[in-house]
């Protein structure tokens, strides 16, 4: 046991706790995910590998496997479904024959794109559950406990994949905003 001074008691329910809440928390998340890519038919994991695929810009199956918190067989098998839909496209690189990389192509670009452009946070139980505490603190919780846990579980490479995922959105955001601007004037020419 990593400490001595927790009682089995205290560890047992405290790993319930949080059994309980992340099971209740996925499935709303899941729901949302769910109901947001639905018209693009896509299902959880296409989405999510199709998301890893963008901020790593190169991924491997290993890595989107590890980063995708899935098999490799499922990453695998998912990202064939994406390449025959000509969303990725699988390669060798000279240096390392052994693994598969995927990348995204221009049309899985301008489809992952599409779908951050018609996300919507009021369809989003999770975001309308913590508004309240937006409003009342000024700012949205920022789980820096449960990134603890997971970096313990994950490791620091997940935990840099992670936040690089958020930081290449608030940069790319720009380029959606864009893209809104751009749609908004044509369609009113």
């Amino acid at each position: 046991m990593a400490d001595k001074h927790v009682s089995i008691k205290e560890a047992m329910i405290f790993s319930q706790r949080m059994a309980q809440l992340s099971k209740a928390l996925w499935k709303a998340i899941e729901k949302d995910w769910q109901n947001w890519i639905k018209p693009y038919d896509l299902n959880i994991n296409e989405h999510h590998i199709l998301w890893i695929a963008y901020h790593l810009k190169g991924a491997s199956i290993s890595d989107i496997a590890k980063f995708g918190v899935m098999h490799v067989s499922t990453a695998f098998n998912f990202s064939k479904k994406l390449a025959e839909r000509g969303y990725l496209q699988f390669s060798k690189k000279e240096s390392d024959k052994r693994n598969t990389y995927v990348e995204l192509t221009p049309r899985g670009e301008d489809l992952l794109l599409e779908l951050i452009e018609c996300y919507d946070p009021d369809e989003d139980s999770v975001f309308t559950g913590a508004a309240p505490l937006r409003d009342l603190y000024g700012k949205l919780p920022e789980a820096m406990e449960m990134m603890a846990i997971v970096r313990k579980i994950y490791g620091e490479d997940f935990m840099e994949i992670f936040e690089k995922s958020f930081i290449n959105l608030e940069s790319d955001f720009f380029e959606i905003e864009e893209r809104r601007d751009k749609a908004e004037i044509t369609s009113a020419v």
